[in-house]
């Protein structure tokens, strides 16, 4: 690859530039949120901070960087509560700082962004998985064998690997969140990579599952019937002067993120059957250790 300013690398560059960054994107839509609650035009909020209707709609879709006084009378104008200018004053402050998987952003969707931008600051993290490992839990061989599954190979799948293995530093950090990850009992029937890779995906689960603050839970086939959902779920529950939760849903090629309390505590119920029929620790670890067993 040249790195001249007109190759290759240069054009790579100004689209890594031009992704919002997903700060700006919760921002933005929070702003939106709030105008057409208050019944405001475009045209309207921007009499507010002297500017156009198109700069209001660039700022709401994170297509230019917000500027703290603009956001700031703007949240003023829409009459924002307390919770909400919280939530807007984190939002603000993470939009201007740099994150360190900008540097992913060729290979990563705009909906994972947002996800890996919102792990950063929570405090508790609730995930269900149906059929693979989570993300923030796999060995680099399981996680090269999803992905090379889900996508075609190329140079890129490394650095998507790379990223996802970035990803679960938050589990390092010494403010970490309370994790808890609800696995179907499919998830250890299926050889992802082969039985040595899955061997050792599993060996890692049982040793995660050891530390203070994660909980590793087998939903067996015997109650997953009746409780599962076909899709999988994260729920963050967020520090304070954040939004209070987000609800993570994915399918193919995009995610839904969910905030409003109807929203959050529907799928949390989901989660607390889910919990509430998984195994126990202990129960957990024996199937693991014989999953172990049978791919040795």
């Amino acid at each position: 690859m040249r790195v001249g300013s007109d190759g290759p690398a240069a054009s790579m560059s100004s689209r890594q530039q031009s992704q919002p960054d997903p700060a700006a994107r919760l921002l933005g839509e929070r702003l939106r949120r709030l105008r057409l609650q208050r019944g405001v035009t475009l045209s309207e909020a921007a009499v507010t901070i002297r500017a156009s209707a198109a700069k209001i709609s660039r700022l709401e879709r994170a297509a230019t960087q917000p500027k703290a006084r603009d956001v700031r009378d703007l949240a003023a104008f829409y009459r924002a509560g307390r919770e909400e200018l919280a939530e807007i004053e984190y939002l603000l402050s993470q939009s201007s700082n740099g994150a360190w998987y900008t540097q992913y952003s060729d290979v990563t969707p705009d909906f994972l962004k947002r996800l890996i931008g919102l792990e950063q600051g929570a405090e508790r993290i609730i995930m269900y998985e149906a059929l693979v490992v989570p993300g923030l839990l796999q060995t680099r061989e399981y996680a090269r064998a999803v992905i090379s599954a889900a996508l075609p190979m190329d140079a890129e799948n490394e650095r998507r690997v790379a990223l996802r293995l970035d990803r679960q530093r938050i589990l390092r950090q010494p403010d970490r969140p309370v994790l808890t990850a609800l696995l179907d009992e499919g998830v250890l029937h299926r050889p992802r990579g082969g039985r040595r890779v899955m061997r050792r995906q599993l060996e890692q689960l049982l040793a995660l599952g050891q530390v203070p603050g994660t909980n590793i839970r087998i939903v067996e086939f015997v109650h997953s019937g009746d409780v599962s959902p076909p899709y999988p779920i994260t729920h963050l529950r967020l520090r304070d002067g954040r939004p209070a939760e987000v609800v993570y849903v994915e399918s193919i090629g995009s995610a839904t993120y969910l905030t409003r309390p109807e929203e959050t505590e529907r799928y949390r119920l989901v989660l607390n059957r889910l919990m509430e029929q998984a195994a126990s620790r202990k129960r957990t670890e024996e199937l693991l250790r014989e999953a172990i067993e049978k791919y040795r």
